[in-house]
């Protein structure tokens, strides 16, 4: 059981898999929400930060010591990361604007740079954000559902290269990059920003304490 808006939950789950002594060859985190949700999580961050980024960052941190050389890493993101311009480290702390389409965009744009991040820190694992595309989920509200229909795709095929990335030779030796429909796309300016992924990163870990 895991709830990543609840950073005891999330280290509960983790302890959980730790306690079995078993190795973990394969990560996905796949979880999150959309911008249909408004608020701060339990630890005080606002939700789509607090979910969509700090609860994986959590998870996968805890988890490092089963992680063993080449096992992957898969971090969903988004192609709205290219509407972040940076990531505002005092807005994370407040509730959600009216739309949240800047909190969820500003939440994609970290799953890219804690992706690049941590293969640096980890290169004997192998690291990947993917896009899925725009899936045909409740995820998505149902104007946008409407009005985008003939641009979605099915959860089999967003499920494609989270996939791929999970378990392909394709992409066996690579580490760190963006991927879309099977392949390796450049992500933002701002998501191959090095010193916003560092910062990111131990502003993160000081969060999760």
């Amino acid at each position: 059981m895991l709830d990543l808006a609840s950073m005891t939950s999330v280290r509960a789950a983790a302890q959980s898999f730790i306690d079995t002594g078993r190795n973990l060859d394969i990560l996905v985190n796949n979880a999150g929400i959309g911008v249909n949700r408004r608020g701060l999580t339990e630890d005080g961050f606002e939700v789509h930060f607090g979910i969509n980024h700090l609860g994986h960052f959590l998870l996968t941190r805890e988890l490092l010591p089963n992680l063993s050389p080449g096992s992957r890493v898969v971090s969903l993101t988004s192609a709205m990361h290219f509407r972040a311009d940076s990531i505002d480290f005092a807005r994370v702390r407040r509730p959600t604007a009216f739309t949240g389409l800047a909190e969820y965009a500003r939440s994609k744009l970290a799953n890219v740079l804690f992706i690049r991040e941590l293969a640096r820190r980890r290169p004997e694992l192998r690291a990947y954000a993917v896009h899925p595309g725009l899936v045909r989920t409740r995820l998505i509200p149902w104007p946008i559902r409407a009005l985008s229909a003939s641009s979605m795709v099915s959860p089999e095929q967003g499920a494609d290269t989270v996939l791929w990335c999970a378990t392909s030779e394709d992409v066996a030796s690579e580490s760190g990059h963006y991927y879309q429909r099977r392949s390796r796309l450049p992500p933002s300016a701002q998501a191959q920003d090095d010193d916003l992924a560092w910062e990111l990163w131990d502003r993160s870990d000081e969060w999760c304490g």
